[in-house]
């Protein structure tokens, strides 16, 4: 008997090509939310290398294409079965650690770090639950800010150090150290340019409110780098600022928003909650 190409009779990992993109991609459409992320990525870079920006590891059980993990600039195991994480856990300890995070679904993220703790530790901050959020609606006791809106491309500069605060504030270290920022800020220009990048800006050009559409996919999109400059908190900007931004999203980009937050970070979840999000599951990060 003739077997398709890449199927796999036995239990392994191998790294995915572009000829496995349909496969790939099914495994992903089983959870849209979680896996929106990846999901965009895939959608426009496809599974070469290069353009993706890291390989696509796949696991194969009894010949079929199971799970899948993202090895990139982050680490994402991806609809993995424990038997997964395992293999996954194997070909990441022998290629090496050459990524600054391992983030995904709590259950098998905890038990990746679990398998490569003893030779990729200590990191510098594990985040074991980070409850994973959704809304497909508009809130119906919240106005949306009306001056919230997208940012224009002339508007880089302004923009660009609230990113900075936002990004050192969550990860505890600065965008631009390392290449100086040029990634980091290659980054933000692509959302702003992309029209997925909105803000709140006052009179004298100072950035009150933010956040960015950072993965879209025709099924689910994922809001993230919310901020309000510390002068600003605690005046209630971040539910109506978070409805505007979930108004674009829902008009213009996805059916379904979502979003993940650190536990500990109580305000911002109350906020979320206000607008409408619900709690659908956890991600863990943990952090090099």
């Amino acid at each position: 008997m003739v077997r398709p190409p890449h199927v796999l009779t036995q239990t392994t990992t191998r790294v995915l090509d572009p000829s496995d993109l349909d496969a790939a991609l099914a495994v992903l459409d089983r959870e849209p939310v979680a896996n929106a992320f990846v999901t965009a990525r895939v959608r426009v870079a496809g599974l070469d290398p290069w353009r993706l920006g890291g390989e696509m590891w796949g696991w194969y059980e009894d010949g079929m294409l199971e799970s899948l993990c993202y090895a990139g600039a982050n680490l994402v195991p991806i609809c993995a079965t424990p038997r997964a994480v395992r293999g996954f856990a194997d070909r990441a300890r022998r290629a090496g650690r050459r990524c600054s995070s391992i983030v995904g679904p709590a259950e098998p993220t905890a038990l990746l770090w679990r398998l490569l703790e003893p030779s990729w530790g200590p990191a510098r901050e594990v985040r074991s639950q980070q409850p994973l959020m959704v809304t497909d609606r508009l809130p119906d006791d919240i106005t949306p800010d009306p001056y919230v809106r997208r940012v224009r491309k002339d508007e880089m500069e302004t923009i660009m150090p609230a990113c900075v605060a936002m990004f050192t504030e969550e990860v505890g270290i600065s965008p631009l150290a390392g290449d100086g920022g040029l990634l980091y800020q290659a980054r933000v220009a692509e959302l702003v340019g992309s029209g997925r990048s909105f803000a709140r800006i006052d009179a004298e050009g100072r950035v009150v409110f933010k956040a960015e559409i950072g993965a879209a996919t025709d099924r689910a999109c994922q809001v993230q780098g919310v901020w309000v400059a510390p002068e600003y908190r605690g005046q209630g900007i971040a539910a109506p600022g978070m409805a505007a931004v979930l108004k674009y999203a829902l008009a213009d980009v996805s059916p379904v928003v979502s979003l993940y937050v650190n536990d500990f970070n109580t305000a911002a979840r109350a906020a979320y909650r206000r607008v409408g999000f619900r709690e659908v599951g956890a991600f863990m990060s943990v952090l090099f």
